[in-house]
């Protein structure tokens, strides 16, 4: 019976009310509480020293003087690697310094498994420990580091190397699977999200109450209008540019669109929206009536966050596969919206069909295409019937897949089986 983990990420929460990787956060805590001990090891941040958050020790590493250490939080370090190449002369120290770092733990600790998260490069961090001290070394693959190899062909051979020295495989969606075993075909282990929210999630937004069908009244416009939610960082793959395009389609005096969040193309949307909003066409109008208005919230805080879940009939992630390949992994802000009790609109790309089956758990439309995403929020706010079998089957598709009783259980019964071994 595995006793004590090692967990191995490039970020994880720096204090208390740091919001970085909720759900790696969400997933020690659950494995603390069916009675294994973990321990984190993580790079720091602007010298940080090793700490504690929620009870786990978090072993911090050292790999450049202390103004230098920014590879990690706060942002992917593809993304900043991208607008500062420079930080790319960070890469060989981060390795090393983790390398060696892992070394002592392992040895002083003795964790029976070892979980490295986002192989490429944590795989080659805890291999030394692994093969030293015969640790089963257990892989989490997210999507991003297999999307490098598009970019940078080196990458293969490693990410390659590093499946074949792994006891066990883990993927975050059944998209991710795919590219590991289009790498090298062994065993992959579906090992998702569960959601983040805690105890105190705000309940779902109705009229007076829930009916007894369960429907929550989200087909019935608040305030005169079906409000169409966004949330998440304002970046390409996310495809929020379609959901802007997609009000020319939605009538103005029905329909709202509220975009939450900021990010790289915060600029870029608002001047699309305010182009769109000032045309001659939305002066004079078209057939569809629209443009329907656009809101853009910027950074909320989580009580400003909670009311937007209450107010809104419909959350959408009308995500792409980017210029640069990239992709979701899996869309847990999905989940987290269907826990709320709302009907999903989604794109069909990347591991998003693995929390949404299309007329089951939500509506799947294809990417790049307004049109399809305006026609979708059309049909859920005239048919309150298809709402309620929506959220019905979301509910049964978050118990069946993404509790995280079930899948921490799952996980540890992957510990046990490559202990055994």
């Amino acid at each position: 019976m595995v006793k004590k983990v090692l967990v191995i990420g490039s970020v994880y929460p720096r204090f208390h009310e740091d919001a970085e990787v909720p759900w790696l956060r969400a997933s020690v805590a659950h494995l603390r509480s069916a009675g294994v001990e973990v321990q984190v090891l993580a790079p720091t941040y602007k010298g940080l020293k090793s700490h504690e958050i929620d009870g786990v020790k978090v072993n911090r590493f050292r790999y450049a003087p202390r103004d230098w250490e920014m590879l990690t939080h706060e942002e992917g370090a593809p993304s900043k690697m991208a607008s500062k190449p420079w930080l790319q002369l960070l890469a060989i120290p981060y390795i090393i310094s983790g390398f060696f770092r892992c070394l002592s733990l392992c040895r002083k600790w003795k964790p029976d498994v070892i979980h490295a998260h986002w192989p490429f490069p944590h795989a080659f961090i805890a291999l030394g420990a692994a093969k030293l001290f015969r640790i089963p070394l257990v892989l989490n693959f997210h999507g991003a580091e297999l999307l490098l190899i598009r970019k940078k062909k080196w990458v293969k051979p490693f990410l390659k190397f590093a499946i074949s020295q792994a006891q066990a495989v883990f993927a975050n969606s059944s998209f991710t699977a795919s590219k590991i075993k289009a790498l090298r075909n062994v065993e992959v282990e579906w090992s998702p999200y569960g959601t983040t929210l805690g105890s105190e999630a705000p309940s779902p937004r109705c009229e007076e109450s829930a009916d007894a069908s369960g429907m929550n009244g989200a087909a019935h416009p608040v305030n005169g209008k079906f409000k169409v939610l966004f949330v998440g960082r304002h970046i390409e793959r996310k495809g929020i540019c379609y959901l802007i395009e997609a009000a020319k389609y939605l009538p103005a005096d029905q329909f709202e669109i509220r975009i939450v969040g900021v990010g790289d193309l915060t600029e870029e949307l608002k001047q699309q929206a305010h182009e769109m909003a000032t045309s001659d066409e939305a002066i004079t109008g078209n057939e569809y009536g629209g443009p329907c208005d656009i809101i853009f919230t910027g950074k909320l805080s989580p009580e400003a966050l909670e009311a937007e879940y209450r107010n809104a009939n419909v959350f959408t992630l009308p995500a792409i596969v980017d210029s640069k390949g990239d992709t979701e992994g899996l869309g847990v802000v999905l989940i987290e919206a269907m826990e709320l009790n709302l009907p999903i609109v989604a794109c069909n790309v990347g591991g998003i069909p693995d929390v949404v089956v299309d007329n089951v758990s939500g509506l799947l439309v294809p990417e790049k295409n307004p049109e399809a995403l305006a026609d979708a929020y059309k049909r859920l706010a005239a048919d309150p019937v298809l709402v309620a079998n929506l959220l019905s089957g979301a509910r049964k598709r978050i118990n069946d897949c993404f509790t995280w009783d079930g899948i921490i259980e799952r996980q540890i019964a992957v510990y046990n089986k490559v202990c055994k071994k």
